[in-house]
């Protein structure tokens, strides 16, 4: 069944598009018409996904570009390089951009912390401001703005202290960018992703995986399928009054 063009004439911008939830979410968005800025740090990945991204509908168009979401003046090049390309702000963003470094909290490195802070916060904090203030300046009165969360940030994991910190501060930050833009028309919510197929869980042993399947209602891991199409529904008219949001895509885990 074709998906409905729910996001047609509209431009994306998703980081960490290159793999997992980021091409997923991109390949979606251009099934319901949207153009894609594909944003990776890996130029080959994104490009990858640029390949696999339908151009079907007239003036729709996709393009890749690179930039680290952790430091400000490569956000703004970033932008720059999209209003260049496309002639437009972006008026959909999805912050997808994400890193680990898992290690026990009594050993865990002041570097490791700041850099997946560094990634999984500051980056949506740098990408929201870039892309609101795009769309405030343009006096569209509309926009959709997702970050990518983790059910980790509510309920902590072994191993995982950056990352659980940097995942529930995305909740908050989230929330908050959604009181402050209503005003302007823009709405900001939160995903919040469970056990996901991704390259991120390729790292975990099997047996983890076959455990954490196990203690899943819904009795799998998810796809990243499934996070892109509640991805498509924050980002169209589907959820015109839905914001500060966090929506669980977890098949029951933790409930």
């Amino acid at each position: 069944m074709a998906a409905p063009l729910r996001l047609k004439s509209m431009l994306a911008l998703v980081t960490g598009g290159g793999s997992g939830i980021g091409r997923a979410v991109s390949k979606r968005f251009s099934l319901e018409g949207a153009s894609v800025a594909v944003v990776d740090l890996n130029a080959s990945s994104a490009n990858e996904t640029l390949q696999t991204l339908s151009k079907d509908l007239p003036g729709q168009q996709h393009a890749v570009f690179t930039a680290d979401v952790s430091k400000s003046q490569s956000v703004s090049d970033l932008m720059e390089q999209i209003q260049s390309h496309f002639s437009a702000s972006p008026h959909i963003a999805v912050c997808s951009a994400g890193i680990t470094a898992d290690e026990f909290l009594l050993r865990l490195s002041e570097e490791s912390f700041d850099s997946v802070l560094n990634v999984n916060l500051k980056g949506p904090f740098l990408i929201t401001q870039a892309v609101a203030r795009g769309l405030v300046a343009s006096g569209q009165n509309k926009g959709s703005i997702i970050n990518i969360g983790s059910i980790i940030g509510k309920v902590g994991n072994l191993g995982q202290s950056n990352y659980a910190a940097s995942k529930a501060g995305v909740e908050g930050f989230t929330k908050t960018a959604a009181k402050e833009l209503a005003r302007y028309g823009i709405r900001c919510n939160t995903v919040l992703p469970g056990f996901i197929s991704t390259p991120m869980t390729d790292k975990v042993p099997q047996k983890v995986l076959d455990k954490f399947a196990g203690m899943i209602p819904l009795g799998r891991l998810g796809h990243p399928d499934d996070v892109a199409d509640v991805c498509a529904f924050l980002a169209s008219d589907d959820s015109k009054y839905i914001t500060g949001a966090s929506i669980e895509v977890t098949g029951g885990l933790f409930l």
